[in-house]
């Protein structure tokens, strides 16, 4: 369907991820869940937390918003539910303010545990106070205004990646990636073994082995030809 056609509504009913696979998922940093995903999902780097420490995992309310207007993430609230993260994209680019404390206060109430937008946000002081996560591509002043439709709980293309409502969203400083819903629990399995095989490496490093050797990297470096010269 085309943006025009696609404009202007609201999806009130969504497939949500399983409850225990978004638990199971939120154990694990962007890095690994991208890495068990077979590199896939990771929003642009320039998706950053509004401040130290921010982090997030949850289930997606999508939202379309319209440039410099924040009408839809308002409309958005209203179908957020305990655990969902609003997950916010424009039609076009664009780094206005659009959401600050007071929508990060409603977002709460409905048990939203953070944002992920394309765009700009304002009030970051407040927000961190608040210990409400948030990852944006701007933080700017600028206020928005409230005139125009956009659309909740559809697909959205949010910094390259494609968002359906329901899928898992987590963040930290590293960045952002979206773990569709369908697969939630493969991943999660994924991430696990990966980070088990993680921690074999981190105490055979610790203990001195260097990557050369745990990775078996002398030959192939000697064939590419490395040469150690005294």
């Amino acid at each position: 369907m085309s943006n025009m056609q696609t404009l202007g509504v609201v999806r009130r009913t969504i497939e949500r991820a399983d409850p225990a696979a978004v638990a199971a998922l939120s154990r694990f940093g962007v890095a690994t869940l991208h890495e068990a995903m077979g590199r896939l999902g990771l929003m642009q780097p320039y998706m950053r937390p509004v401040y130290p420490g921010a982090k997030l995992c949850g289930t997606a309310i999508t939202v379309l918003l319209q440039p410099g207007d924040n009408w839809m993430l308002h409309v958005a609230a209203e179908q957020v539910r305990a655990g969902d993260v609003v997950v916010a994209a424009c039609t076009s680019a664009c780094e206005d303010g659009f959401f600050g404390d007071l929508l990060a206060t409603s977002l709460r109430a409905q048990g939203a545990h953070g944002l992920v937008i394309d765009g700009g946000v304002r009030d970051v002081q407040e927000l961190a106070q608040m210990d409400f996560p948030v990852f944006s591509r701007a933080i700017h002043a600028k206020g928005t205004i409230k005139a125009t439709l956009g659309s909740v709980n559809i697909a959205v293309v949010c910094a390259g990646v494609l968002v359906n409502p329901g899928d898992v969203v987590v963040a930290d400083s590293d960045g952002v990636v979206v773990i569709p819903a369908s697969s939630a629990s493969q991943v999660a399995a994924k991430a696990a073994e990966r980070e088990a095989k993680e921690q074999q490496k981190r105490a055979q490093l610790a203990a001195g082995v260097l990557g050369l050797d745990m990775y078996q990297m002398r030959e192939p470096l000697s064939k590419a030809g490395l040469r150690y010269i005294d």
